[in-house]
């Protein structure tokens, strides 16, 4: 396929706008008293709309955008009826952490979470089990994001998919190694405006393109009644899957890192009481569009080989040129928000939960900026090394890595903020069984079928609570006064 500049044209100007903001943001990071606060959580200054579209455009990443929506491709209405449980996400964030969390750790001076844990628990091994979880599970998220942004590249410049991969890895590297968190967060309002309105274009094209809802519905029944059905295309979502899928995207949302992070950034309890509302909104609008345009777009354009491209494919197809540029800046923005969130989370893990806590404590505030900046870049070039051999489906690695994270932390994270008697042998033992379990049942149900019928996460969350509980009791200490 040969390049396209009516479509490439538009997403260049996009990209020299999230370049302007991070020299500008740079300006900023250079005149700050505190680099590590301003770096990795932008000097808590958020006011609720930034707040509120960092957390949507963190979320929403390939696995939002064009994952999603192949797995509805593939599956059916029956996914986006799945989707939908993340909805929610914001709103239960806010609602748990909230406050008490932003308090919490303003008083223990938190940068990261795994600072919160490393006070709260007063454990080195709870503070490398969850550094090195965040690295781990973070690793596979990110991978997800690169293969993202090369597929789109790729299609639109008829480039091969490792030189898609190569611009589009320097692209975000440069800036989030430039302008540190605030550059993410106002790149992200950004990223998140463009996603909700070219959203809403493409999702209008398709329909039209279609011949309406009932010329569409029509066409998925001839090929297959399941298409509109809530169970999937062979009937692979049950309602006992559906119903857990809940903790994964849903409530378990709010131990994601990258996600739990954006609690401790915001300015004043207004501004976080206006991003739980306006999250909410954004977050339903964006992955009801998304994932409609994935279904609708079957009977349009059948037989697409890999579905993670359908997003890109038909927007190609039923918009013209430049504004098919515009919309797909909506992808793109979402790939490279979540990216940069995870760029710089496990960045921040590396350098000030393991190398200022064990190996450096006394660096000076010159030699942790250096740290900092090469850390993320090393991390940025081992992840585009990982994406150069991309997955079949990217909303599964996606999903592996959420699903990873939220059994190592809901309930350290949860129970050390509501849970007196929460100790560092209860958040040891959660961790330990909540990974192990994972991931023994992750593999279990990729060569057998899915156990007991639930997603993969929640066997490990429900293992996790019962250990965390019962370890705690068992070596059970003087409550701690928060």
């Amino acid at each position: 396929m040969s390049a396209n500049w009516h479509v490439i044209i538009p997403l260049i100007i996009f990209t020299i706008l999230v370049f302007a903001i991070g020299f500008w943001s740079n300006r900023k990071l250079s005149s700050s008293k505190s680099f590590l606060s301003d770096y990795f959580l932008g000097g808590r200054e958020l006011g609720g709309l930034v707040l509120a579209m960092t957390m949507v455009a963190t979320y929403g990443s390939a696995s939002s955008f064009l994952g999603g929506p192949g797995a509805a491709y593939s599956i059916g209405l029956g996914w986006v009826l799945l989707a939908m449980t993340q909805v929610a996400t914001g709103y239960f964030v806010l609602l748990i952490l909230g406050k008490k969390f932003a308090i919490v750790t303003r008083r223990f001076k938190a940068i990261t979470l795994v600072d919160f844990l490393k006070e709260r628990y007063k454990s080195h091994t709870v503070v490398i089990l969850s550094a090195f979880s965040i690295i781990i599970f973070l690793f596979s998220a990110m991978a997800a994001q690169w293969v993202g942004g090369a597929y789109l590249i790729q299609l639109l410049t008829g480039l091969s998919y490792s030189s898609a991969l190569f611009i589009f890895t320097i692209t975000v590297v440069i800036y989030v190694v430039i302008g540190g968190f605030r550059a993410v967060a106002l790149t992200d309002t950004l990223q998140g405006i463009v996603m909700f309105f070219g959203t809403l274009i493409l999702l209008i094209a398709v329909i039209i393109a279609g011949g309406g809802l009932e010329n569409i519905f029509a066409d998925l029944i001839s090929e297959n009644p399941n298409l509109v059905s809530p169970y999937g295309q062979d009937g692979q979502l049950t309602p006992a899957y559906v119903s857990s899928f809940w903790i994964l995207v849903g409530v378990g949302v709010v131990a994601l890192p990258q996600v739990a992070v954006r609690a401790m950034s915001y300015r004043d309890s207004k501004s976080m009481h206006r991003a739980l509302i306006i999250s909410t909104i954004v977050v339903g609008f964006i992955m009801l569009n998304m994932h409609l345009i994935g279904v609708f777009a079957r009977p349009i354009m059948p037989g697409i080989e890999i579905a993670d491209q359908v997003i890109p494919l038909i927007a190609l197809d039923v918009l013209p040129g430049w504004l098919a540029g515009i919309v797909l800046a909506a992808p793109l923005a979402a790939m490279m928000s979540t990216l940069d969130s995870l760029l710089l989370l496990v960045s921040s893990s590396v350098v000030k939960d393991i190398y200022i806590n064990y190996i450096k404590p006394k660096a000076p505030a010159s030699h942790v900026k250096k740290v900092s900046l090469g850390v993320t870049s090393v991390i940025g070039i081992v992840a585009f090394l990982m994406a150069l051999n991309p997955p079949e489906l990217l909303i599964y690695l996606n999903l592996f890595a959420f699903g990873g994270l939220e059994a190592a932390f809901v309930w350290p994270l949860v129970l050390g903020l509501y849970w007196k008697y929460a100790n560092a042998e209860g958040a040891i033992a959660s961790m330990i069984v909540g990974i192990g379990s994972y991931i023994v049942i992750h593999f279990y149900n990729e060569a057998n079928e899915t156990l007991l019928g639930v997603h993969t996460v929640t066997i490990p969350v429900v293992l996790s609570l019962f250990f965390f509980v019962g370890v705690s009791l068992l070596f059970k200490k003087e409550a701690y006064k928060f």
